[in-house]
């Protein structure tokens, strides 16, 4: 399972980073700019660690994202990022072009966060290694947060939820 999980996270984290990158040019809010600094931080440094750890633990580096399974999963890439099957439907080419960036940014990032919680979530159940369990469940509650956080930017930015 922590195989696994690693393997399907940290492609899940590059979307968001790359939709993080996105946002720290073309987003107008310095909130929104804020938050794509700190996803970019975090899940930078969570995919150093579990890059880490899966070299420790499996004596391998992580597997490329496309020679792994893709899981039946269909979806649209945007950017050939590979990440239209994990993201919740993120598409990197129109968020590019989203006339409201920082609209469009929320809209795609808020079903990433929830499919990211989903996996982590899931994961915990069955992970062997307690460290691994601790950034799960760091990662649940900081993208939990940051949903919120974008839920409330949203509904008062644009009226509706």
């Amino acid at each position: 399972m922590d195989q696994h999980f690693i393997v399907m996270m940290i492609p899940h984290h590059d979307g968001a980073i790359a939709m993080a990158d996105l946002a720290l040019s073309r987003a107008t809010r310095p909130e929104i700019k804020e938050l794509a600094r700190s996803i970019k931080n975090s899940q930078t440094s969570e995919n150093a660690q579990m890059r880490a750890w899966y070299r420790q633990w499996f004596g391998q580096p992580v597997p490329n994202w496309n020679q792994g399974t893709r899981l039946g999963r269909t979806g649209g890439a945007g950017g050939g990022m590979g990440m239209g099957q994990m993201g919740g439907g993120t598409d990197l080419t129109a968020l590019s072009t989203a006339p409201d960036f920082d609209r469009a940014f929320i809209e795609q990032m808020i079903p990433h966060h929830q499919m990211g919680v989903r996996m982590a979530t899931m994961a915990q159940a069955n992970s062997q290694h307690q460290e691994l369990r601790l950034l799960q469940q760091a990662m649940v509650k900081a993208q939990s947060q940051e949903i919120e956080q974008m839920r409330q930017w949203y509904r008062s930015w644009y009226g509706s939820p």
